[in-house]
């Protein structure tokens, strides 16, 4: 997108910005054959993970690489700061002109996806002297991360009723039929025992398979003040344990920076939907500085230096596959270091579809793109009176608002968001993925492709979770209070919590699950429920208070149709919504066992 036909002009940019000059690690073909064998259950190796320690011993880039690269950033009038232990990358921080002198290129500002963006006019460059051991320089574009779902900015949300306490509960007989029937009304927000029943992980968690001796790190950008408190109440009120909740905060955060209240929502059902699938599990919160890209690295290096965790959730993604070479380059390093490591790495699909509404062309999005992470797609799902699996669809949602005595536009409507998925223009296919992804699909684009997602849990914010959060109401009254909440921002959080059952029932740490993943689905389908497309249309009312709150100003009614997922579609067997389909209970905590 930093081309001269979205140019708006030179940065002009104050105070200062955070870089990361790459190293890349030694010996990095010995790294990623080192990967496959610890990765794939056929591998005499497999499992043998290194530590933190012996992952920098066998390919941290020499710490006189590192002084080198320093000591130059120094003399160009940066400021070099703390970087990760495994000397990925040097940290450093400067003005833009100090950035722009040091390495050769001029700041702009650019137009991408509706927004003003920064981005070097040209590639960086470094002296002669360093051409051998800088990779890329990132931070110098704006890589600003979303959270996967529509999180409540701190303004109250409440859900309005009529809603149903379980898949049409109650029906909008009141309201405009639509596909020949009445329609039944959204679910309220499912709870953690709705989900795990649905889902067939209660048996699990009633005889003490509940994820204890696992931790699960959080990575969000910021940090929710009440998140702690939040999570202890929830977890109250849905009859769960006291959580083990650790926190890791990078502020200090900017009470005026406004992005940061669009997290709090996202924070919230992340540590609840970890710790309702996984009420045994230790949780690490881990609150980025910022939501920008260099931020939410640190992050990650962190976890990964320390081995803070068994796995991480990331409820975030970029918007399609726009990174630069250069941030590509340092994240699948990342990513491959948590593999060496036996760290899971989850990641949301997405929840813009296709992409094709936002950007204009089909593409699926980073990092939940990379062959080196398991991306979590999504669904809407119903869950009957005894907390059984209903039903279940892609999520793609199309709206029509009620006007008089029908609905319009007529259904299904405008599409509204759903869960992203496709076919990757930048990774060719993963090894693990050719016995069981179509070339129908792994072909889109002529060559052979990473397809995403890997698997898929509830997504749909129509049937979403519900979640616990301090809220700010209209009469100025600040409480908690707890709300539905979707987007695969929920099936991300959702698989790390199952996962640490799979883990406990191992007895070994799982890592990378993609390999394990798509062979036990060969050898047995049945782990997860195929998801394809429903014999009749599945549609749900949803009910709005007007101001977000109460009745007082009204309310308003919508009709959502399910499983419209535009180019991308629920097939038989694999397919770019739900990848292999979703978890099936034991049979898929057991398959992780064998």
């Amino acid at each position: 997108w930093a081309t001269p036909k979205n140019l708006k002009g030179s940065a002009a940019l104050k105070g200062t910005m955070d870089i990361h000059v790459v190293l890349g690690w030694r010996n990095a073909k010995g790294l990623s054959t080192f990967v496959r064998s610890v990765t794939n259950p056929r591998s005499p190796n497999y499992g043998h993970f290194l530590t933190p320690a012996q992952f920098r011993s066998a390919y941290s880039p020499s710490g006189a690489s590192a002084a080198k690269v320093s000591s130059w950033l120094k003399s160009q009038g940066l400021t070099v700061t703390q970087g990760p232990a495994s000397r990925l990358w040097v940290e450093a921080t400067g003005t833009v002109a100090a950035i722009e002198k040091a390495f050769g290129t001029q700041i702009n500002v650019y137009r991408s996806a509706g927004s003003l963006v920064r981005a070097p006019a040209s590639a960086p460059t470094v002296p002669a002297s360093l051409s051998g051991i800088v990779k890329g320089v990132t931070g110098i574009s704006d890589l600003l991360a979303h959270p996967n779902d529509p999180a409540p900015p701190p303004p109250a949300f409440v859900v309005a009723e009529p809603c149903s306490k379980y898949w049409a509960e109650q029906m909008a007989t009141n309201k405009p039929p639509a596909y020949g029937n009445y329609q039944p009304y959204t679910p309220c927000g499912y709870t953690p025992q709705q989900i795990r029943g649905a889902y067939g992980t209660q048996y699990a968690i009633d005889h003490g398979n509940d994820g204890s001796g696992v931790t699960v790190a959080i990575l969000d950008a910021f940090w929710n003040p009440t998140l702690q408190g939040d999570l202890e109440q929830y977890s109250k009120n849905h009859g769960l344990p006291k959580p083990n909740l650790t926190i890791k905060k990078f502020g200090p955060y900017n009470a005026d920076d406004q992005r940061q209240q669009g997290w709090y929502g996202e924070q919230a059902l992340d540590v609840d939907a970890v710790h309702g699938m996984a009420p045994g599990a230790n949780l690490v919160f881990v609150g980025a500085k910022t939501n920008s890209s260099t931020s939410l690295d640190n992050a990650m290096a962190w976890v990964l230096d320390k081995h803070a965790a068994d796995e991480t959730s990331n409820s975030y993604g970029f918007l399609g596959e726009n990174h630069s070479g250069d941030e590509i380059q340092k994240e699948e390093a990342m990513f491959m270091q948590a593999a060496a490591e036996g760290i899971g790495t989850y990641f949301s699909s997405g929840d813009n579809g296709d992409e094709i509404q936002t950007l204009g062309y089909r593409s699926a999005d980073y990092p939940a793109s990379s062959p080196n992470v398991t991306a979590v797609g999504g669904t809407s799902l119903g869950v009957d009176a005894d907390n059984g699996y209903r039903l279940e669809t892609g999520w793609g949602t199309s709206v029509s608002n009620k006007s008089h005595f029908h609905w319009t536009p007529d259904p299904p409507g405008d599409y509204f968001y759903g869960a992203g998925g496709g076919t990757s223009r930048i990774f060719g296919e993963p090894w693990y993925q050719v016995p069981v992804v179509p070339t129908s699909l792994s072909g889109y684009w002529g060559g052979a492709g990473r397809v995403v997602p890997d698997i898929g849990l509830d997504a749909d914010p129509n049937t979403g979770y519900e979640i616990g959060i301090t809220q700010t109401f209209p009469d100025g009254t600040v409480k908690y209070g707890e709300q539905r909440i979707g987007g695969t921002s929920l099936s991300c959080p959702l698989l790390a919590g199952i996962m640490a059952l799979a883990q406990q029932r191992a007895g070994h740490a799982l890592g990378f699950i993609n390999p394990a993943l798509y062979e036990n689905y060969q050898d047995n389908p049945s782990i997860v429920r195929d998801v394809v497309d429903p014999s009749i249309t599945i549609a749900v009312v949803r009910t709005n208070y007007a101001n977000g709150v109460d009745g007082s100003d009204g309310k308003l009614f919508s009709l959502r149709t399910m499983n419209t997922t535009g180019t991308l579609h629920t097939i038989p067997g694999y397919d770019d919504v739900t990848g292999i389909g979703t978890v099936n209970g034991e049979a898929y905590l057991n398959s992780f066992a064998n």
